[in-house]
């Protein structure tokens, strides 16, 4: 699609040429918790890829994700799937990877109501099996959805993808901090979970009928970038943001933190670091200890260790707040001490995800 088409098209739908693509991370740059090591495909549906992706399944197969540097002409990054342990799916089991969506970035498609507007998902796209593919696009809630489908046409080589699906006229779409919509790639659904591409339903799918099952088959890859879900019948060029805007709309869910984080000792065991969000995180976040011996220092005299911290009290909101901990021995009381220096890369991983 040439420049002139794409404005022509924005200016039609009244979107902001600032954040046309719905998806956040499509281009697979932004990996805050592996930094482009390998993680395993999650059981749970925890988010543990690139960011804002995850990886879910409940099949006995199993898969490793990682960020990897291969990718089509204009990109860098991509996701890369690939089978460690084949299984075939039962009708009830899943084995896919998803976006979910928040309300306020949807809410302007007016899905829900007549006034519902046509989308476009479109994406690049590599695996070493060929076939059909397919994937569904569900309200929050995910009790309505729309499945699609896409061709594989030759093994191993990238293919851009483009599928225009008509404005929900029903369904539960959220408009604030709730899962406004959910995008779901499927990678190996069983047949609960499939229905026919190109239409929408009151039902669960996560799939179409007649998906290539990516899980059944060991040692089989599948990678994708670029990934965009505008409004529109026709797929625009990708919209390339700033690596710094990506991670501030990535760190609205998820950020860590390691080197920097400043905080005061009530006590000789313990220190209270203070983290403030910029942006606003989306909701009251979790914290997880990803490393039990943390490293602080009153960048004067002492670098102290840790030995097993745990976090005994953590008291946060979406704007930032105290993380206690534990585990230190011979801190100053009331000293400022600052986390630092962690080989791994962070210490605190804090999540707001939906």
């Amino acid at each position: 699609m040439t420049n002139a088409v794409s404005l022509a098209q924005q200016a039609s739908t009244g979107v902001s040429p600032g954040f046309r693509n719905r998806i956040i991370n499509g281009g697979m740059t932004i990996d805050q918790r592996n930094a482009g090591a390998s993680s395993a495909f999650g059981s749970t549906g925890t988010y543990n890829t690139v960011d804002r992706f995850q990886a879910y399944q409940n099949t006995s197969g199993t898969a490793t994700l990682q960020q990897v540097v291969d990718a089509p002409t204009g990109f860098y990054n991509s996701l890369k799937v690939t089978i460690t342990a084949s299984a075939t799916p039962a009708s009830g089991e899943f084995f896919q990877i998803q976006q979910v969506i928040e309300g306020y970035n949807i809410a302007d498609l007016a899905f829900g109501t007549a006034s519902a507007k046509t989308i476009t998902l479109s994406f690049w796209v590599k695996s070493s099996l060929t076939g059909q593919f397919g994937g569904a696009v569900q309200d929050g809630s995910a009790g309505y959805g729309y499945p699609f489908s896409y061709t594989i046409s030759v093994a191993n080589t990238w293919e851009q993808k483009s599928i225009s699906i008509t404005g929900a006229t029903a369904g539960s779409w959220g408009a604030t901090t709730s899962a406004g919509l959910r995008l779901y790639l499927d990678l190996g659904c069983g047949s609960n979970s499939l229905g026919a591409a190109g239409s929408w339903s009151a039902n669960g799918f996560r799939g179409a009928t007649g998906d290539t099952k990516l899980v059944s088959t060991n040692g089989a890859t599948w990678f994708i970038t670029g990934v965009q879900l505008e409004v529109g019948s026709s797929a625009t060029s990708f919209e390339y943001r700033p690596y710094s805007t990506e991670l501030m709309l990535c760190q609205r869910y998820c950020r860590t933190y390691g080197d920097g984080l400043l905080g005061v000792a009530p006590g000789s065991t313990s220190v209270f670091l203070c983290p403030t969000f910029a942006p606003q995180m989306r909701a009251t976040p979790t914290v997880t200890l990803s490393d039990t011996s943390v490293k602080i220092s009153d960048n004067f005299a002492t670098d102290i260790i840790s030995t097993g911290s745990t976090l005994p009290d953590t008291t946060i909101s979406a704007f930032g707040g105290r993380i206690a901990v534990n585990g230190f021995t011979g801190l100053t009381t009331a000293r400022v001490y600052e986390a630092y220096d962690n080989t791994n890369g962070f210490f605190f991983v804090i999540s707001a995800e939906l």
